[in-house]
């Protein structure tokens, strides 16, 4: 009974750290300043672990049972033990425009926080929170005012991004089907502001528009996955996971004011709109895997994403300008021996590729804009507290010098904890 109660103490103590993280999750950047962060609710995270990660992204079909699966709520039921997880994610890009100009940039945040246990002998709960988009942009542009022989400035700039804390619940039906549902609640501020400036001289006065949008809503993901045994050792592994389209709710406020060269207030700001609402439609998601595995010592396979974006709307009910949008990974993980006294033989390694056709374009008629990415992982094991260490790197472009595109080299570093342990037991005394 003593450690049912410790058990749970330890549970409630994580808890109130998630709850704690909440808020540097609400006040974390992105990765980076990304330009086409300012379409749409900004650059959406993936929502894989760090493990998955490594292996490009793929989890849909595949949890071997000692690392948390976020992707597919069905494979929770997975884990029989309780496991606690803890992820950053870390990015450096270098920007290019057509014209030759380029950046470096460097952006970090929490990745995620997730807690997950066994309910009963067939039912696995978890809890989790994690950043769901990100907003972070500035561009600055010279024009001509029409008519006139002035020149303007007009600055663009945007923070801000969504969070969702979720709650998933995974189940074993049968011997071989799992199925799982996962709700989150998804919330967060994204502020867009433009500034123009008449370059006439040095009294030139500034008008500044601030435009900020909260959000608040729940949206939903359903998960399936089959395992049927091959034979001994070898397991194929199948899984899909489906979030229907859904409408998140929020509020929005334009403020316009104007500022002198010295930066003083001209006048009072002009606040419109203050309690404009409306809803952004989110498109449906369809993600499917599969995976040969062999137990405890490799595991192979493929999956696709299929996102229409072009029926995202906004908060007004304007089109975002967006395409639909897929993508397609393969990935591997290998344990050399996992019953070996060889620390190298006791490390996951994981190796990915993922390419995908991303749901932006600069113009109406522009092709879309391709992200092809390469990525390798370890688990290393730590120690009886922290089980295992994460790490994932992960390098690619997206993006192409030609017809007005922007192109990102990215390299991103994943950095994951998992701890790992028996909760809740009840043991029986002889």
């Amino acid at each position: 009974m003593s450690t049912f109660r410790n058990g749970f103490l330890s549970a409630f103590h994580i808890g109130l750290l998630l709850f704690g993280f909440s808020s540097m999750t609400a006040r974390a950047q992105g990765l980076g300043n990304s330009p086409y962060s300012a379409l749409g609710i900004g650059e959406v995270y993936s929502g894989n672990n760090i493990t998955n990660l490594g292996m490009g992204g793929l989890g849909v079909s595949y949890a071997n049972g000692f690392f948390l699966n976020s992707v597919n709520p069905a494979l929770l039921a997975r884990n029989r033990n309780t496991i606690f997880e803890v992820g950053l994610l870390g990015q450096s890009k270098n920007i290019t425009d057509t014209r030759g100009q380029s950046q470096r940039d460097f952006g970090a945040n929490l990745s995620y926080l997730t807690l997950a246990f066994p309910v009963t002998k067939r039912w696995s709960a978890g809890l989790g929170l994690r950043p769901y988009s990100y907003v972070d942009y500035q561009t600055t542009q010279y024009q001509k005012v029409p008519g006139t022989i002035y020149e303007a400035e007009y600055t663009y700039r945007g923070k801000g991004g969504l969070n969702k804390a979720v709650l998933t619940n995974g189940f074993q039906i049968g011997k071989n089907f799992y199925a799982g549902v996962e709700a989150a609640f998804v919330f967060g501020n994204i502020t867009n502001d433009s500034e123009s400036r008449l370059l006439i001289g040095g009294d030139d006065i500034t008008v500044q528009r601030s435009n900020l949008a909260s959000h608040s809503d729940v949206m939903w993901r359903l998960g399936a996955a089959w395992r049927p045994k091959l034979n001994k050792d070898w397991f194929l592994n199948i899984g899909a996971t489906f979030d229907p389209q859904t409408r998140i709710g929020g509020k929005t406020t334009d403020t316009y004011r104007q500022i002198d060269a010295s930066g003083t207030q001209v006048s009072n700001p002009d606040t419109v709109n203050r309690t404009s609402r409306g809803s952004v439609t989110l498109p449906s998601q369809f993600r499917g895997g599969i995976v040969l595995e062999k137990t405890l010592k490799f595991a192979a396979g493929v999956e696709v994403t299929y996102q229409p974006w072009s029926k995202f709307s906004t908060l007004t009910g304007q089109p975002g300008n967006l395409r639909d949008s897929y993508s397609v990974a393969a990935g591997l993980e290998f344990m050399p021996k996992a019953t070996s006294s060889k620390y190298l033989e006791l490390i996951n390694y994981r190796a990915g590729i993922t390419y995908a056709r991303l749901p932006y374009a600069v113009s109406a008629t522009g092709p879309q804009l391709n992200d092809l990415s390469g990525s390798i992982g370890f688990s290393l094991p730590v120690g009886r507290f922290v089980n295992s260490l994460n790490l994932a790197l992960t390098v690619g472009q997206r993006g192409t010098l030609s017809e007005g595109q922007i192109r990102e080299r990215y390299v991103k570093l994943g950095f994951g904890l998992s701890l790992n342990d028996r909760w809740f037991n009840r043991y029986k005394v002889d």
